[in-house]
C-alpha cells in the first residue's frame, strides 16, 4: 500500500513550514477568497464567524458517501461548523450558518484523525475544510507523528483561494470539490459570492494538477486524486452541461464526477422563488445524459 503523500512531507519538514504560513495568514486572515482580513489568531471573525480554534459539528465512520471513499469501513469524516460559502439552500445550515458544534484543540482534532483511523475507516473526510487549513495543518503533523496513515480527503464547497491550495500541495491525497454553479447571477440568487464560478473554477484546475485523475486500488478504495460533485438544481440554474464541458476540456475526461439528485429547498430556499421546488426525473436525466454526451468516463 502506497503511502499518503503528507508522510513525506511531514518527514522533510515542509508539512512544519505550511503550518507556521498557514497560522500567519490567519492574522489578517485571506485563507479563502472572500479575504475578510481579520485577525482571527486574537479572535476576530470574518464571515465564516471561526477564530482561532477550529469548531467540529461531529466525527464518525461515514457510509453515504462516494463509493471509492465508503468501502467497508466508511469515510472517516469530519465535520467542520461554520462555511466561507453559506448557501441560502444548505442542508446543514444548522452546522454551516447556525455554528452548531464545539470548539477543539488541534491537539483535539488530531485525535479524531487517529480515532477514525483506529477504527477503520479508509480515510479521513474533511468536510468544510476551507476556512481552517490551518488548524487541519497543524492537527495532521501531531496525529502523523503518532502513526495516521491513512489518506486525506478535502471536501469542499470549491470556494478556496489557489494560495491555500498550493499550501496543500504534497499534503492532500485526494480533493472532492463541489462545481456548484457557472452563471454569477445563479450563485447569487443561492447567497454565493458572484464570483464563484471563476473561483471554483480555478481551484479545480488547481487540484488535478496537484493530484491528477482519482485513483482507485484493487478493492475499490480511492488512493489519491480528484472526485467532483456536481449537486443538479431546479430549472438548471446550475447549468450543468457547461459544467460538464468545463470538466471534460479543462481538467479530464477520466475526472470522477458524481451527478447528484438529492436537492430539496432547505433553510430559506423554502422562500425563494426558483429555489423552492425539488429537480424532476427529466431534469436529473438530462443532467446525465449531458455528461455523457461530453465524454465523460467516470459518472456515478
Amino acid at each position: 500500500m502506497l503511502e499518503p503523500v503528507y508522510i513525506q512531507t511531514a518527514k522533510n519538514g515542509v508539512l512544519k513550514e505550511r503550518v507556521n504560513e498557514a497560522f500567519a495568514r490567519m492574522e489578517s486572515c485571506c485563507l479563502c477568497p472572500r479575504r475578510c482580513n481579520v485577525n482571527r489568531n486574537e479572535e476576530q471573525k470574518g464571515i465564516c464567524k471561526t477564530g482561532e480554534k477550529a469548531k467540529v459539528s461531529s466525527f464518525h465512520p461515514h457510509f453515504g458517501e462516494e463509493a471509492p471513499l465508503v468501502g467497508i469501513h466508511g469515510s472517516g469524516t469530519i465535520f467542520f461548523s461554520n462555511c466561507n460559502l453559506l448557501c441560502n439552500f444548505c442542508q446543514n445550515y444548522d452546522i454551516s450558518h447556525l455554528g452548531q458544534g464545539t470548539e477543539v484543540s488541534n491537539k483535539q482534532l488530531a485525535g479524531f484523525m487517529l480515532d477514525l483511523q483506529e477504527r477503520g475507516c479508509h480515510n479521513i473526510n474533511l468536510v468544510t475544510p476551507s476556512h481552517i487549513v490551518p488548524q487541519i495543518l497543524s492537527a495532521l503533523e501531531v496525529a502523523t507523528l503518532n502513526g495516521l496513515r491513512i489518506p486525506l480527503v478535502y471536501n469542499t464547497g470549491g470556494y478556496d483561494s489557489l494560495e491555500t491550495l498550493q499550501l496543500l500541495d504534497g499534503i492532500i491525497d485526494i480533493y472532492m470539490p463541489d462545481l456548484k454553479f457557472m452563471d454569477p447571477q445563479a450563485a447569487i440568487l443561492c447567497g454565493l459570492p458572484e464570483d464563484y464560478s471563476k473561483i471554483a473554477k480555478q481551484a479545480i484546475i488547481e487540484m488535478h494538477k496537484q493530484v491528477g485523475d482519482l485513483e482507485v486500488s484493487t478493492s475499490g478504495i480511492a488512493t489519491g486524486g480528484l472526485l467532483v460533485r456536481h449537486l443538479v438544481m431546479p430549472g438548471n440554474l446550475c447549468k450543468t452541461d457547461e459544467a460538464m464541458r468545463f470538466i471534460a476540456t479543462e481538467i479530464s475526461k477520466n475526472t470522477y464526477v458524481n451527478i447528484m439528485s438529492q436537492y430539496h429547498p432547505a433553510y430559506k430556499a423554502v422562500n425563494i422563488e426558483g429555489l423552492n421546488r425539488q429537480i424532476s426525473e427529466t431534469e436529473f436525466k438530462e443532467a446525465l445524459e449531458s455528461g455523457h454526451r461530453n465524454g465523460l468516463s467516470g459518472l456515478f
